[in-house]
């Protein structure tokens, strides 16, 4: 896959970087452990908000509580962006993994055209299995507070690379649906172009109201009966909304909980 289809930097930067663009840098590098814990790093000693990292290959990326993921070398897009949303105060930046998840699923519906969907709080689904995983992350820098989202799409893998059946990849769905998978680099410029998009809006507007509205038109889990595991506990119902804070809401029997995390199950 890296050979087939190799993700040309020199482009992306050329497509994506201005003067007054939330991007203003795009790293590549073959391998390494985990693109979040490297771009975290660096926001540490000083690297900007606008600075993106991609890799080939992850051998040691992470999920939400701290679970494993990887995938065979050049078969995904990883990748992770530091932001810091102007006007956008840090307890409201719940919002940002969220926002990320629409720009997934905006960029494959633009480029692959697969009917991608979201599932509440962090996974982009085409045909109800995961393709994508967010991830984020606050950082304290020199400058103050800013926050890293990883992404991780499934490209290229086959049904044997996937960790389990409700997974998937653009290769499986495309071929699936009859569609052509995209050029990674097309992927990536597409998804950034969106969620620079979604982040500017948001920043214009000074709330939510945008992000709630279409965070819900692309929703898999609104609607649906869910179970969310808590730990120690779980919660069973439909699930409503997605509030201003990002959390979801859910009426049980015994009357509505809002969550702002947790293991959802369409219950089907």
């Amino acid at each position: 896959m890296a050979a087939a289809d190799p993700i040309d930097v020199t482009e992306l930067r050329r497509e994506l970087i201005r003067p007054s663009s939330l991007w203003q840098r795009i790293d590549f590098v073959a391998e390494t452990g985990s693109t979040n814990a490297d771009l975290a790093a660096a926001a540490r000693v000083g690297a900007l908000p606008g600075t993106v990292l991609i890799t080939d290959y992850q051998s040691a990326g992470r999920g939400r509580l701290g679970r494993a993921w990887t995938a065979p070398p050049g078969t995904s897009i990883a990748m992770s962006v530091l932001v810091r949303p102007e006007g956008i105060e840090p307890p409201r930046w719940t919002w940002v993994p969220l926002l990320a998840g629409i720009a997934v699923a905006d960029g494959i519906r633009a480029v692959a055209r697969l009917p991608a969907l979201l599932k509440w709080p962090n996974d982009v689904l085409v045909g109800g299995r995961k393709l994508c995983g967010i991830l984020a992350e606050r950082v304290e820098t020199p400058s103050g507070p800013a926050c890293v989202v990883g992404m991780g799409i499934n490209v290229g893998q086959q049904t044997t690379d996937l960790p389990t059946p409700t997974a998937t990849s653009l290769t499986i769905s495309a071929a699936e649906a009859g569609a052509i998978i995209p050029p990674r680099t097309a992927l990536i410029a597409a998804v950034l172009a969106e969620l620079e998009l979604l982040v500017r809006r948001w920043e214009a507007g000074g709330d939510e109201t945008a992000a709630v509205r279409g965070y819900a038109e692309r929703s898999d889990t609104l609607g649906r009966r869910v179970r969310v595991e808590l730990g120690e506990r779980s919660v069973q119902g439909v699930a409503e909304a997605v509030d201003r804070d990002g959390r979801l809401v859910i009426r049980t029997d015994a009357g509505i909980e809002v969550l702002g995390a947790g293991d959802v199950v369409h219950v089907r």
